[in-house]
């Protein structure tokens, strides 16, 4: 199973060239289950709908409850319309769905969320998961405060199948911080005790460019911030059987195509086991 995570950046920039860039990233990656954040819509319209159909995959999405944070920040005329949110995409079915609003303080809440999908597969069920955690770079203990609630969330709906659960998103928070360890709940006290979820990365190439955020792309080039792995592909222990085991992984999204960048992150790909 190909599992993919990408921040799509909203309505910023040159939104209607990246829109056909991101598609041509996805269609070549061919994946079987993509969370992404930063989705929009607006009067119809729906970026991760769109996606879904030109794929042939199903789709849910969560819009944010508070989506005028964002639009105070675009130079668009149809801005009071215009909706962002998590989505995720899917080969087989969506079967159950759920949202959790992310704790913030009120400085901080924008209506960021976790979206939850239960995937059917004829084997068994796999509980999906894609979030975007609170950006502010001096907002880590909000951010523990957020996987915290992340965690239980992922408790709640694991459920008892033999796949593990697979948890995507944009954590704005590099690899050794106390929310991305807390999370884990492998190099610390887990958030729920006993709940491990690995960090997919930790099986790729080390020599390989991890760096989801970098100045290589001059979309995230003018915020001027040093580089960093910033989006995550999380999964829990295999299954009996393997179910889950991360047999690779790699960024992509992470050249222009014909051109266009297609957002200001680059995404993360990970082979999972579907067996022995």
């Amino acid at each position: 199973m190909r599992v993919v995570t990408w921040n799509l950046w909203w309505r910023f920039g040159p939104w209607r060239e990246r829109q056909k860039a991101i598609l041509a990233v996805l269609r070549e990656l061919r994946p079987d289950v993509v969370g992404l954040q930063e989705v929009w819509a607006s009067e119809g319209e729906n970026l991760a709908e769109w996606l879904a159909g030109e794929l042939g995959l199903h789709c849910t999405w969560a819009p944010s409850p508070a989506p005028e944070r964002w639009r105070r920040r675009i130079e668009d005329e149809d801005a009071d319309t215009v909706d962002v949110g998590n989505a995720i995409l899917s080969r087989r079915p969506v079967t159950e769905r759920a949202t959790l609003l992310l704790p913030a303080p009120p400085e901080l809440a924008d209506g960021r969320q976790a979206l939850f999908a239960r995937i059917s597969t004829p084997a068994y069920d796999i509980p999906f998961f894609t979030t975007h955690l609170t950006s502010a770079p001096s907002a880590s203990a909000v951010r523990c405060q957020q996987v915290t609630a992340l965690a239980e969330f992922v408790a709640r709906h694991r459920g008892t199948g033999p796949h593990p659960p697979v948890v995507t998103g944009d954590f704005n928070a590099g690899p050794d911080s106390d929310e991305v360890r807390l999370f884990g709940g492998y190099n610390t006290a887990p958030a729920v005790p006993r709940q491990v979820l690995y960090d997919a990365w930790e099986y790729a190439d080390q020599s390989a460019p991890a760096a989801t955020w970098t100045s290589e792309n001059p979309h995230s080039a003018r915020v001027l911030t040093p580089p960093a792995r910033i989006d995550y592909i999380h999964v829990g222990p295999p299954g009996p059987v393997g179910e889950g085991h991360v047999r690779a992984v790699r960024r992509a999204g992470d050249a222009p195509v014909d051109g266009v960048w297609p957002t200001d992150h680059a995404a993360v790909v990970a082979d999972l086991a579907d067996g022995p």
